[in-house]
């Protein structure tokens, strides 16, 4: 009996000390493994990752290819752009400051390159 009270006391401090929340571990995604369509937001707030655009491919963290269809968009760094929100499968907010952000992107003109830059 002792130990269901103390599981549910510590059930409870967990969902009210912030960032400590079951759901915030299971929602952490490996930026390597993005592809699909994604959608620019102009506001950090409402995007999913806020991402640097590196001028180097050597320290980015990942090289993106922009594909021209969202069926082509398949593989890891493989990225289509869509002007509608909904049909997004992540957003993004390119943030001016490196600090700030996520991670970093390369944009390359190379389809094979495309990928994690480890």
């Amino acid at each position: 009996m002792l130990y269901k009270c103390l599981r549910r006391i510590v059930w409870i401090l967990a969902l009210t000390i912030p960032g400590s929340s079951p759901s915030v571990f299971s929602a952490q995604v490996d930026f390597c493994k993005l592809f699909g369509s994604v959608y620019i937001e102009k506001s950090p707030q409402k995007a999913d990752f806020r991402v640097y655009e590196e001028e180097s491919e050597a320290f980015s963290d990942i090289k993106v290819y922009e594909v021209e269809s969202r069926v082509y968009a398949d593989r890891e760094g493989l990225w289509h752009f869509t002007d509608t929100r909904a049909f997004a499968d992540f957003t993004i907010y390119f943030e001016p400051k490196e600090g700030l952000a996520d991670f970093s992107v390369f944009f390359t003109d190379v389809e094979s390159y495309a990928g994690c830059n480890k």
